[in-house]
């Protein structure tokens, strides 16, 4: 199909859906006579903003390449009409959008979706409801479950995701278009408590949080979005995996990044819609990226030029990725370089290497336990815990206090902060000196060790609370004692499924699973594995108050004693998928 030489640019478009209501898109479009494919993005974030399009994907080059790009406010955003109900909205209004699109005049009837994160699971759901024109999709570091890393972990809330994105990217614009003119006065109040935010993480209890609960207008949808009881209209009314989530029938290429918040689910994406019985074409590519955030410094680690978003392997951007995918889905092009590659294309810290592969969780991949060792001291003597493939014998327990007024901080991460900070490996050298932070960690390796695919914590521990939590992060220890963080995780007894579990976990030994999602990264020679337990993240997730209550509901909180078994009866360790060096 021919490329265009010029571009037409259409500002608030009109598409009514079903109940009337009209959403406003731009249109970038070749200016030559023709009929073109559509490429669809539909956000929350304000279509206008360059920060939303063209930071992850170039639609002027996208219609220079012969598409008719889309680029929708959602329902009850900025232009379009309607009042925002996150995510329970997406469905239908993604089914007539995409119809509508199809049937514009220069369209050639054939639609893909792109976008990330909200945008990301505007195409999954619009995917769900099978409209007969959507061809092909590309979810880029996309959640789409509440309780699996998008508001929640496995119940455990997501708390500076929950509060910095509420009030920095829904309540502006939800206020503005509430109160009119009267808003001017209150985006002062807006831009105070965004430069306050951190402060404000620690109000409990998180219900009542000053900065949505002086808006009236605004504390009934915070309400909505921060339920996390399964009987809520946000779970009842929004796809998880017991309902078929992944019943999609359109090719799919899944981006992801080993530091994105969404990581989990973006794997998870890609693992079930493979191996459904719809047998679609799936595509992965995960870079050493974190949420939105492609560049080649991450946190404090530099990944080469090559690991860019905009540099991908030397070969390759993000839009490029975009552009050869869809000219086979939607315009019948033979297939291109990329479309013959492995499936799976994946970056390998440590030897900062980009590399294909032909599936993924990788058949190669040998799972392998290493073992929690101490002498009973392993939160106040750093060269107390040890991290090997032996298993314990009898050893002492290691015991931490957890005080949910002085939580273990937030140091990178697969976070959402503010403005993208904190995200990204840092050096955790000062979070490790904590008394309520184990450390176990190997000798320095003779030979490369590298580890990539899922990864699992199991403890057995105890605590003297009736429900607490349990974290655990997958660290890289430098010979210059610099100590990275790899991957991490969370668990929250009460809503686990654990072993002879009861409600009350009070002074009962159970092994937890802790899912740390993934990584990919080689351990190089003179490098130490090193694992660190303790029972908070703050403020990534909420405390848990130790009451068994939730911070949600109680600003009340207690200490607990928290306990953590390895010997020949309850061996703790973590499962790490090694992968033969070459």
């Amino acid at each position: 199909m021919t490329k265009a030489n010029q571009i037409i640019v259409e500002r608030d478009v009109p598409c009514k859906v079903r109940d009337g209501v009209t959403l406003y898109a731009n249109i970038y479009r070749p200016q030559e006579e023709g009929k073109y494919p559509v490429l669809l993005s539909r956000l929350p974030y304000n279509k206008n903003l360059p920060r939303y399009s063209h930071y992850y994907i170039d639609p002027f080059r996208m219609a220079l390449a012969g598409y008719v790009v889309i680029i929708q406010d959602v329902r009850g955003r900025f232009a379009s009409e309607g009042e925002f109900n996150p995510l329970i909205q997406e469905i239908e209004d993604g089914y007539d959008v995409v119809e509508w699109a199809a049937h514009l005049p220069f369209t050639n009837g054939k639609v893909g979706m792109f976008g990330l994160s909200y945008y990301g699971v505007t195409q999954l759901y619009a995917a769900l409801a099978h409209p007969p024109s959507l061809k092909a999709i590309f979810p880029a570091m996309t959640a789409g479950q509440l309780r699996h890393g998008l508001s929640s972990r496995l119940g455990v809330p997501e708390l500076v995701f929950l509060e910095t994105w509420f009030l920095e990217s829904i309540a502006p614009d939800y206020l503005k278009r509430k109160l009119g003119s009267e808003y001017e006065n209150v985006k002062k109040e807006i831009v105070k408590d965004l430069n306050n935010i951190d402060e404000w993480h620690k109000h409990l209890p998180i219900k009542e949080w000053p900065p949505i609960k002086k808006h009236p207008e605004l504390e009934k949808l915070f309400h909505k979005y921060i339920d996390q009881d399964v009987k809520s209209e946000l779970v009842t009314k929004t796809p998880h995996r017991s309902q078929g989530l992944w019943d999609i029938d359109v090719p799919a290429y899944h981006l992801a990044g080993w530091y994105d918040s969404h990581l989990g689910t973006t794997l998870m994406n890609y693992k079930e819609m493979k191996e459904s019985q719809n047998n679609q074409p799936q595509k992965l590519i995960v870079g050493p990226w974190a949420h939105g955030n492609f560049d080649s410094i991450i946190g404090e680690r530099f990944f080469g030029i090559h690991s860019e978003g905009s540099f991908i392997d030397e070969k390759d951007d993000i839009t490029s990725l975009h552009i050869k995918w869809y000219d086979q889905w939607l315009k019948e092009e033979e297939p291109s370089d990329v479309d013959q590659d492995d499936p799976v294309k994946i970056f390998v810290m440590g030897v900062n290497k980009w590399r294909s592969e032909k599936e993924w969780p990788l058949k190669r991949t040998s799972y392998t336990s290493f073992y929690l060792h101490s002498n009973g001291n392993a939160g106040k003597d750093m060269e107390s815990g040890t991290l090997n493939t032996t298993p314990p014998e009898n050893e002492p327990a290691d015991t931490f206090i957890y005080d949910p007024d002085n939580p273990v901080p937030t140091k990178g991460g697969g976070t959402l902060f503010f403005k993208g900070k904190n995200a990204g490996p840092m050096d955790q050298q000062e979070i490790e000196k904590r008394e309520d932070v184990l450390v176990y960690t190997t000798p320095p390796l003779e030979k490369s060790v590298e580890v990539t695919g899922p990864i699992k914590m199991y403890l057995w521990v105890s605590t003297d609370a009736p429900d607490t939590d349990f974290t655990a992060k997958l660290v890289d220890v430098f010979p210059d004692g610099r100590s990275f963080n790899l991957t991490d995780g969370i668990v929250r007894m009460k809503t686990q499924n654990t072993r002879g579990s009861e409600n009350d976990q009070k002074d009962k030994v159970r092994q937890v699973e802790i899912d740390l999602w993934a990584t990919s990264n080689v351990f190089l020679p003179g490098h130490s594995i090193r694992v660190e337990v303790s029972s908070s993240n703050f403020p990534r997730f909420a405390v848990n108050p130790n009451t068994g209550e939730t911070t949600m509901e109680t600003s009340e909180v207690v200490k607990a004693v928290q306990t953590v078994y390895h010997d020949q009866d309850y061996p703790s360790f973590i499962l790490l998928p090694i992968i033969p060096v070459e």
